[in-house]
């Protein structure tokens, strides 16, 4: 193992939803931990931003436009990738959208919205990079964003908690296949972080009473993820695969 095994110097990285919130953190995380990054989602003007933030540092980027529900952008934005910046050996599977709504009032379209982009999507992403790790045989890792919703039930958000569960499911899954080609396939499952998609429910009265059934009493913050995602892409975790690490103050194991 490395000196230091969190380096990744020499490390290309695919990030998706790096327009934003998490997936902004997470883009410039990775790019100063060393590694070059493809910085993908539907909204250039954004993803312009987020490189500028890494060129100051001196970091590489790349911006590339991404609907990770279109098997076509899929393919195109992955080799445009790898075009641009070489192998890519790092996945952070990280767009999805939400939506609150009782279950019985949720349309199919409400339905499709949902589990396309943070399942179907985060599935797409993840066997289009995984050929192109298998093809260049250099392996890699893909890290998937869950959430502890998909380990456990809240109302109103039944899509969406249906969909991180089959993408907790999908990375054991594809960690079990994807071993003989030294790929590594981890999920990092979020608690509440104070983001642009859910800023307006936590701040409301409801969000507010569900902070006190967290035992550290605050939301996250999104530097708190670093140590999870830097473990899981660098040669750090080199002998976990199809794990689950849950970054939520304690609210998954509180009363």
């Amino acid at each position: 193992m490395a000196e230091n095994p969190f380096d990744l110097s020499g490390h290309a990285a695919l990030v998706t939803g790096a327009s934003s919130g998490l997936g902004r953190r997470f883009a410039l995380t990775l790019a100063r931990a060393g590694a070059k990054v493809a910085l993908a989602a539907r909204r250039g003007d954004r993803l312009a931003d987020v490189a500028r933030e890494i060129e100051a540092f001196d970091g590489r980027a790349f911006p590339v436009i991404l609907n990770v529900t279109d098997p076509v952008s899929v393919r195109d934005a992955v080799a445009a990738a790898e075009t641009e910046l070489g192998a890519i050996t790092i996945l952070v599977n990280n767009a999805g959208v939400a939506g609150a709504k009782p279950m019985l009032e949720q349309d199919e379209a409400d339905w499709d919205r949902v589990i396309d982009t943070n399942l179907k999507g985060a599935w797409l992403v993840a066997q289009e990079v995984a050929r192109h790790m298998i093809r260049l045989g250099h392996g890699g890792s893909i890290v998937n964003i869950a959430s502890i919703l998909g380990l456990r039930a809240a109302s109103q958000v039944a899509a969406y908690g249906a969909s991180k569960a089959g993408l907790i499911h999908l990375t054991r899954s594809m960690a079990v296949e994807l071993a003989r080609h030294d790929i590594r396939v981890n999920a990092i499952a979020p608690g509440y972080f104070d983001t642009e998609l859910n800023h307006e429910f936590l701040s409301s009265t409801a969000g507010q009473a569900m902070l006190k059934s967290i035992p550290q009493r605050r939301f996250g913050r999104p530097e708190d993820l670093d140590g999870a995602l830097l473990l899981l892409a660098s040669d750090a975790s080199a002998y976990m695969t199809g794990g689950v690490i849950t970054v939520d103050g304690g609210h998954s194991v509180g009363l």
